[in-house]
């Protein structure tokens, strides 16, 4: 067992992404620690920590993947329990933040759901999170408790390391996450594309210009999240009809909800390259997923020992 001034490091997991977890444990050499997670007939969480965790430095690892609410609650339940069982320090480790789009009024009278879910996790007593490619870097001020703010840009950065750099553009598909695309393609030694987009309704997106040359180029689009695929394969079949070569798309987060993979495998797009920050799932040829729990599992530990984490991205 991993030992330091803060106290033994202990690993817990929740319901939502147990294989992660695991793969983080087998990382840092350690067993998941003992946590029983049920549904009452009525369908209420109930928690029990089968283990002492008293003054120790506990890590849960739970993603407010969907089902969403579910995972959420079950989150702050067993904040409150590791609270109330007097662990040292809890860390909520949430490699996919949930409720992270709705960041600002972007309309009058709707909510700032980050916020608001940011307060419940800060209130149910974790002292620290970590989560991985938060939507916008701003939610990392919606928490009155440290946050570190981890990227799943090098698992994309060994995946692409072979592609011909003469002829390869990053496209941040809208202006929002310019910031993002640009930092890939600095690493990539690539061009810069972007797309100026608009969202006429939740999920629909609409392509009006591309800034930049995409011609007979290899375009990897780089976002956060993919959905429904609505923006993904409609600026994958634009750029394409402006004459891209072969068209890619990297995103950590792929929820995949609705009619998504069919949108996919219909599109332009030749690969979709997606992380495990969500439960792993057979997604046909044309998705791959690869692992982030190296880099989960790396912060756990710095930041158990007192090691700087931004010293991994360097």
């Amino acid at each position: 067992m991993t030992k330091s001034v803060n106290g033994d490091l202990r690993i817990f997991s929740g319901n939502a992404n147990l294989p992660l977890a695991q793969k983080i444990a087998e990382h840092l050499n350690m067993e998941l620690g003992k946590l029983h997670v049920e549904r009452f007939a009525d369908g209420e969480i109930d928690v029990q920590i089968l283990e002492s965790v008293r003054a120790h430095d506990c890590y849960i690892i739970q993603p407010t993947c969907p089902p969403v609410n579910e995972n959420l609650m079950e989150l702050l339940i067993m904040i409150d329990a590791f609270k109330r069982a007097s662990a040292g320090k809890i860390t909520a480790v949430i490699p996919y933040f949930g409720y992270a789009r709705a960041d600002r009024k972007s309309s009058p009278r709707v909510p700032i759901t980050a916020k608001l879910a940011s307060n419940l996790i800060t209130e149910a007593g974790a002292d620290r999170i970590m989560a991985i490619d938060l939507h916008a870097g701003q939610i990392q001020g919606f928490f009155d408790i440290p946050v570190d703010h981890l990227r799943a840009r090098k698992v994309f950065l060994d995946y692409f390391q072979n592609f011909k750099r003469e002829d390869l553009v990053v496209i941040s598909p809208d202006v929002g996450g310019v910031e993002r695309a640009r930092k890939f393609a600095a690493k990539m030694d690539a061009g810069l594309v972007i797309i100026d987009k608009r969202r006429p309704k939740p999920n629909e997106a609409v392509v009006y210009n591309v800034i930049g040359d995409v011609k007979d180029k290899v375009c990897i689009i780089f976002d956060d999240i993919v959905d429904t695929a609505g923006t993904l394969t409609t600026v994958a079949n634009k750029i394409k009809e402006q004459g891209a070569r072969e068209v890619y798309a990297a995103c950590a987060h792929g929820l995949l909800s609705r009619n998504a993979l069919d949108r996919i495998n219909e599109s332009a797009i030749k690969k979709l390259v997606i992380t495990d920050s969500l439960p792993v799932r057979d997604l046909g040829p044309k998705v791959e997923t690869l692992s982030v729990a190296h880099i989960l599992a790396d912060a756990i530990q710095r930041n158990h020992d007192g090691q700087s984490i931004s010293g991994m991205f360097n």
